[in-house]
């Protein structure tokens, strides 16, 4: 049997996790599993959502829609862009990864742009996608040699993963407003951003304005959905989004019934608004608790923030991966997260803060 091999890896980070539970099971060592981006401050309480839900019914029974159900498009269209952009732009889609994916496919352009610290996920996805991955230092960078980037796509994902750095916004629209002007593609990645703002936000709205901005958008931490795959792409360019439908249907003949009825209820509805502001208050309480905690204690590694604010639910920790599994804390190696030389990788980490606080507290007393 002949194998089309694409060079890309298993997720190496979902095997950290599976031997600390192994060694969990033989020890009996208790750990801090920092080291997978779950929001696990709590989980969102759907007890009031769940029976607005007919599970008889023809919508969750039946094929949906190969683009995604019309009624949680429009409910996306109106929570994040106020109604401002069309249903037709919107794809529903399996999750964020299943969107940069097709993107990356749907593309014709050889070189992507992303952060040099980045998402492990996107080296492999743009494998797959046969697409070179280049890096830039900041938006700094973006900003003064925006040229660079002309005939190539730009991935902006803010607040970053594995930093959980957070840009100015002005300094954001500024490098869109220069891109714009010549033939660069920015494919915004910001998964974690709702996370921290409400419909009020009109960062979304403002996106609208570019023609050559794709948006890959995920359920998983705004809402703490990981478990229903459930996100979306939005696009202006009808040829783009003609050639990203018909990916779309034949990667998966549509998106699970049930996570998008239940998605559009907790967008549309007053008890699905008030379990996803309960969830965020709570989970943004903790984790910024927990990032003062790491400040106080000299954890923080703010020599890579740039002046940028870490809000993100991630951070990055001057400690090794080793130095924190000897005190049963879960992490990742920076090095899955950059391929810089100009200081020694293997003395940092990535770790999530979205945990409870009093489990974050009792686990890093020990430094």
């Amino acid at each position: 049997m002949k194998i089309n091999k694409s060079g890309a890896k298993f997720s190496a980070i979902v095997k950290i996790g599976e031997d600390l539970r192994e060694e969990s099971r033989k020890t009996g060592k208790e750990f801090l599993y920092l080291n997978r981006g779950i929001n696990r401050v709590v989980n969102i309480d759907l007890s009031e959502i769940i029976p607005m839900i007919d599970f008889n019914s023809d919508t969750l029974q039946y094929y949906p829609h190969s683009k995604g159900m019309f009624l949680l498009r429009k409910a996306i269209n109106n929570e994040f862009f106020a109604e401002k952009t069309s249903e037709e732009n919107i794809y529903v889609t399996a999750g964020g990864m299943n969107a940069l994916s097709l993107v990356f496919q749907t593309l014709e352009i050889e070189n992507v742009y992303t952060h040099s610290f980045y998402w492990g996920a996107y080296s492999n996805a743009l494998k797959i996608a046969e697409k070179n991955q280049l890096f830039y230092d900041d938006f700094e960078d973006l900003r003064n040699n925006y040229k660079k980037y002309d005939n190539s796509a730009v991935i902006i994902c803010d607040p970053n993963n594995p930093t959980g750095s957070k840009a100015d916004d002005k300094m954001l629209f500024e490098v869109l407003d220069l891109f714009s002007k010549q033939n660069t593609t920015v494919i915004w990645d910001g998964p974690y951003r709702r996370l921290f703002y409400d419909n009020t936000d009109i960062l979304y709205q403002k996106l609208l304005t570019y023609e050559n901005v794709i948006i890959t958008e995920s359920f998983s931490k705004s809402i703490g959905l990981s478990g229903q795959r459930i996100g979306f792409m939005h696009c202006k360019n009808p040829e783009f989004n003609e050639e990203f439908a018909v990916r779309l249907l034949y990667s998966g003949n549509g998106i699970n019934a049930f996570a998008q009825i239940l998605v559009e209820k907790i967008l549309s509805t007053p008890e699905g608004k008030k379990a996803a502001a309960n969830f965020k208050e709570k989970t943004v309480n903790d984790i910024g608790k927990n990032i003062k905690l790491l400040k106080e204690k000299g954890l923080l590694t703010e020599e890579f923030y740039n002046n940028e604010t870490p809000v993100g639910i991630f951070v990055i920790v001057n400690k090794s991966y080793n130095e924190l599994k000897t005190k049963n804390i879960g992490s990742v190696p920076l090095n899955y997260f950059t391929k810089r030389t100009d200081f020694d990788v293997e003395n940092y980490s990535r770790i999530c803060v979205s945990v409870p606080e009093r489990d974050f507290k009792k686990y890093f007393a020990k430094f």
